[in-house]
């Protein structure tokens, strides 16, 4: 039994070598990787190869976990190279450590990691698939505790990590996941706490974060793949309503992940500090999630989305609030691919 690592990278090279040094100290046997490039315009690819070659170092720009990735494992790394056509037809076992595919277009979030997913479950004595964030450096039992708790409890179907802040590595972002509120179709914030408040036990949780999701083969075959049609955000909130009933969520406190969050797309927790881009399509897939499992709720989100919009046009940003309203409208119209099949 393997488990295979999936990164998505998108332009975000530094991030994706300082992310794999970690990676490849994990503990345990029988691990593979897979890097996924959504079509990077910054030369991402040949940056990748140029690290497991042995001739890019990898650099930590917070000194207090360079541990994780300093000195840097032996290179070169064997990879292989892979077009997303060749990734999709691949049947065979992992021949290298390190499989590099060039999606050739940005699919998003769900589409780019579905790529790996499928070249992952080709594989068939690959029984677990670790999405994780190119933007973070995990502790060397980070995957190895995720598994251990799947294979105790055979019932939960996606698990997450115990996610601290990568600048200050004592704050939690999140444990496991998050609480989500039907009604505004906000992910609801997380109360402020460090490591050493984690004594009390951890909230509900309502999906598993992106940032560090186990997954089961057995999950995957029963509930599908990602949701495509979201492209960015709302698809771990997707997955877990479409397993509700059949599997439960995990939350494995001894696996811990550091998260820089947002590092490509300009996602953060303060509202006032997000992308345009992360505003937008934060406002699209909220109804557009609504829409597919609370349509009752239908209402009061397009009034807080609304209202969001009048906040962003009354702190002087019309462009934002154009831009939220006008994806607002795509949410009404758009329907899911229904993505399933693996």
């Amino acid at each position: 039994m393997s488990s295979c690592v999936i990164l998505l990278n998108w332009n975000g090279w530094k991030d994706t070598i300082e992310c794999l040094e970690s990676v490849f100290r994990l503990a345990g046997q029988g691990i593979s990787v897979v890097v996924c490039d959504n079509g990077s315009g910054d030369g991402s690819l040949e940056k990748i190869k140029q690290w497991a070659r042995g001739e890019l170092h990898a650099e930590s720009t917070n000194p207090q976990l360079s541990h994780l990735n300093s000195p840097p494992v032996p290179k070169p790394i064997r990879y292989l190279e892979l077009t997303r056509k060749e990734a999709e037809l691949h049947t065979e076992g992992f021949k290298t450590p390190l499989t590099v595919i060039q999606n050739g277009a940005n699919l998003g979030f769900a589409g780019g990691n579905n790529v790996g997913l499928r070249y992952a479950l080709g594989n068939s004595s690959c029984e677990f698939f670790w999405l994780l964030n190119n933007d973070t450096v995990v502790e060397p039992d980070a995957l190895s505790a995720l598994v251990r708790l799947m294979q105790l409890r055979p019932e939960v179907g996606l698990c997450g990590s115990l996610n601290l802040s990568y600048h200050y590595p004592t704050e939690v972002q999140a444990e496991g996941g998050k609480r989500y509120n039907r009604w505004t179709g906000r992910v609801c914030a997380s109360p402020s706490i460090t490591v050493a408040e984690l004594d009390c036990p951890p909230m509900k949780l309502d999906f598993v974060s992106g940032a560090s999701t186990l997954v089961s083969r057995t999950f995957l075959e029963a509930v599908g793949l990602m949701e495509e049609s979201y492209f960015l955000y709302f698809e771990e909130l997707d997955w877990a309503a479409r397993a509700k009933g059949r599997f439960t969520l995990g939350y494995a406190r001894e696996s811990i992940v550091y998260h820089k969050e947002g590092a490509s797309i300009g996602s953060h927790p303060d509202r006032r500090k997000r992308s345009l881009v992360s505003d937008s399509y934060l406002s699209r897939n909220r109804v557009l999630f609504t829409r597919r499992f609370f349509p009752w709720a239908l209402p009061s989100v397009l009034i807080s989305v609304s209202l969001a919009a009048v906040h962003r046009l009354l702190s002087g940003d019309p462009e934002r609030a154009k831009a939220m309203l006008a994806f607002m409208l795509q949410g009404l119209k758009l329907h899911p691919h229904k993505t399933g099949s693996t």
